[in-house]
């Protein structure tokens, strides 16, 4: 097994949850970082875990994730982020699959389902993704955040889902609003937006609240799914108020 499966992190200032997602991981043949230029300890913590590190400049996820799969050294690989953790029975449900014998409708992927928490508690409603994935079958990754896998064949699913811890504490939450909003302001402006007048801020705000609070069901999650319903919509207000500036502003304007 151990021979099969190359485990692919991305990381950025994630000191704190490397630790408890790498344990984790010892099951699978290697571990690779993909470093996105942090500046604490996260490669210490890597070399602690015997993890392959690589440093990566930029904020395009499809290039880390693709350069981590032209560094796996073996036929499988198991795409996992910091603040996810793989519960054992996942693994082991990963290991039963991968050392069954070759069959001709054998899948080329597997798909999960990932549990989020927030404020360490677990949201109503979970997501399906691609993240187990035979290497040549692999075409690639589309866009630079929020990215998805390009596969060549069929995509099974696992049964054990992916647990991810996010958004633990407001502090953080706002830091990383204010950073990838500027990476999502950028990549729209590069897209030449449609101008950004006052009933879009309306529009984006109220469609984020309303798919985390009554699609997603955060309103069975009490103060928490409230909480968290209020901040994506502040969060997709923030893109959108950078976005505007980049518009009417010449200094604000990307390069």
């Amino acid at each position: 097994m151990k021979k099969t499966l190359s485990v692919i992190v991305i990381a950025k200032n994630e000191e704190k949850n490397l630790p408890e997602c790498l344990k984790r991981l010892k099951f699978a043949g290697e571990i690779i970082l993909i470093d996105n230029n942090s500046t604490d300890r996260t490669h210490w913590v890597a070399k602690k875990f015997n993890a392959r590190i690589y440093n990566y400049a930029g904020m395009d996820f499809s290039k880390m994730r693709i350069l981590g799969a032209r560094l796996g050294s073996f036929n499988w690989l198991l795409y996992i982020d910091a603040d996810e953790r793989v519960t054992a029975e996942l693994a082991k449900e990963i290991k039963e699959k991968l050392i069954r014998p070759p069959q001709k409708a054998a899948p080329a992927a597997y798909s999960l389902i990932r549990r989020n928490f927030y404020f360490r508690r677990s949201w109503p409603a979970g997501e399906n993704i691609i993240r187990l994935i035979k290497k040549d079958a692999l075409i690639g990754w589309s866009g630079p955040v929020h990215e998805s896998p390009r596969i060549n064949g069929t995509v099974s699913r696992l049964k054990n889902p992916l647990l991810h811890y996010t958004h633990n504490d407001l502090f953080d939450m706002v830091e990383k609003t204010n950073l990838w909003s500027e990476t999502e302001a950028d990549l729209r402006y590069k897209k030449n937006h449609p101008e950004v007048v006052w009933w879009r801020f309306y529009r984006v705000m109220l469609t984020a609240f309303f798919n985390y609070f009554i699609r997603q069901n955060g309103f069975r999650a009490g103060a928490i799914g409230l909480v968290e319903s209020l901040f994506q919509a502040f969060s997709i207000f923030i893109t959108y108020a950078k976005l505007w500036e980049r518009q009417i502003s010449p200094k604000a304007k990307i390069a």
